[in-house]
């Protein structure tokens, strides 16, 4: 079954969920978007919360539902096993509470992916040895390419649709490596909620999704019924069109009393239009324009007593031979036990308590060129020790060490306010008072703008180990 099967819950359940091991390499699997209140024991990343379930093995995740309410999902969390290993998981309203827009006549599950022809655990092996990833074959919507592909045309995704009715669509960017844009031709998406949180309705043309993220669109059938329409994906990245897989995947959208139905060899649907692969004014003024829904739950944290500036870099180790991403210059090692494992039982070593609140050097991080003595980061395991409730703001800033590119972050355990982003490098005097602290998003995944910065803030109330 790919994508994997469809978790549904209310707000506030508790899910168990039992996994057994029959695939041949070692899996932990993490629930994307579940903040586990005090239960980090199943939050699933190897080696930070748990050692991996071996073949043959199986381990009960228990799932612990708290403020989420929309779409989230699940995927592997071994190396890029998340590539085939993932579902959605949908967090209804709890009764009587109901969605903060009127009831649609539906709801369809939107999972975007990539597709390698080789396996995954190859691509992370050259990724490992210090080679750029092998552009994925194709990109997926709902586990087919469609049918601009000659190998998943009978198999390709139709949503059938009524005149005059909205629908809810739950989107997840379950890819490994680039953000998508997503539009369905003729027709507009209004934006509700992403990361399993509402956000005040907007409407656009398109989505732009990164891995990791989730959104809740309401899809109005407004459009002719005489028509087919492809919903499609875009890719957008900064790189050379060689360098990336730069196809569409496809779907259908069908209305239901349309006088012919969909034929991969005769049909001909519409095709939605979309930015440029680079358009990062397209990427920012999306992503600038979400706004948490207006509700008393929005609670951005003013008092920050902790600040962190984290840089965010591709570096290069073994002499220069090898690709290593790194934070604040610290490329993370895998311990041979896992961190919460020692973080309990006190055992020493395994991890330090001396990650640097800021770059361990300043210098012009998004410069055109960098010094090569600066490719080179250090192994490490350390952590960030925060107190019990104190309020906390990160800025996460993207460098052009090796490559400068845009990069998904996600936090286990939180969602967070985006209350800021920009280009260039982060201005503490000045930049913050553009901050938006009254409606920003409210996220569990983020991604950095290539040669910019983006800033969070939240409240330290979930104690753990967090990656």
């Amino acid at each position: 079954m790919f994508p994997g099967p469809t978790l549904h819950a209310h707000k506030g359940d508790t899910l168990v969920v039992n996994v057994y091991n029959h695939a041949s390499e070692n899996i932990t699997l993490h629930w994307h978007g579940v903040k586990q209140p005090k239960s980090p024991w199943w939050d699933g990343p190897e080696y930070i919360t748990q050692c991996p379930i071996k073949p043959g093995s199986n381990f009960s995740y228990i799932l612990k539902l708290s403020t989420e309410e929309g779409t989230i999902w699940w995927h592997a969390h071994s190396l890029w096993a998340r590539a085939t290993v993932h579902g959605a998981i949908v967090v209804y309203p709890k009764p009587p509470s109901c969605y903060p827009f009127p009831n649609p006549h539906g709801e369809t599950l939107i999972i975007l992916g990539e597709w390698w022809k080789e396996d995954v655990n190859q691509v992370v092996q050259q990724v490992q040895a210090g080679k750029e990833p092998v552009p994925s074959d194709a990109y997926t919507i709902n586990g087919q390419p469609g049918d601009l592909y000659p190998c998943s045309k009978s198999e390709t995704f139709k949503m059938v649709v009524e005149k005059g009715k909205t629908y809810l669509l739950r989107v997840i960017n379950s890819g490994m490596t680039n953000g998508v844009f997503f539009s369905i031709a003729g027709h507009r998406l209004t934006i509700v909620g992403s990361d399993a949180s509402y956000t005040h309705p907007a409407t656009f043309n398109f989505i732009l999704i990164f891995p990791g993220e989730s959104m809740d669109l309401l899809l109005h059938a407004n459009q002719s019924p005489h028509h087919l329409y492809y919903m499609a994906t875009s890719p957008f990245s900064y790189e050379a069109t060689s360098d990336i897989d730069n196809s569409s995947a496809t779907a259908i959208l069908q209305y239901n009393t349309t006088t012919h139905d969909y034929s991969p060899s005769s049909s001909h649907p519409l095709l939605p239009s979309f930015p440029p692969l680079n358009s990062t004014m397209a990427a920012f003024n999306f992503h600038s324009s979400l706004r948490s829904l207006n509700s008393p739950s929005i609670k951005v944290p003013r008092d920050i007593t902790k600040h962190i500036y984290i840089t965010v870099s591709l570096n290069m180790i073994n002499n220069q031979t090898k690709l290593s991403s790194s934070l604040n210059n610290i490329s993370f090692s895998n311990p041979s036990i896992d961190i919460l494992q020692a973080y309990y039982k006190k055992i020493p070593r395994v991890f330090g308590k001396k990650f640097p609140k800021k770059p361990p050097f300043f210098f012009n991080f998004t410069a055109d060129e960098q010094p090569e003595s600066l490719l080179v980061p250090r192994k490490g395991r350390e952590v960030v020790v925060l107190e019990f409730n104190e309020e906390v703001e990160i800025v996460m800033q993207g460098t052009s060490m090796v490559l400068a590119e845009s990069h998904p972050m996600h936090l286990h355990g939180y969602s967070f306010y985006v209350v800021g982003r920009g280009f260039g490098n982060f201005d503490k005097k000045r930049d913050p008072a553009a901050y938006n602290l009254v409606n920003p998003p409210h996220k569990n995944t983020v991604s950095v703008p290539r040669n910019g910065w983006v800033a969070i803030r939240f409240k330290a109330n979930n104690p753990a180990p967090i990656l």
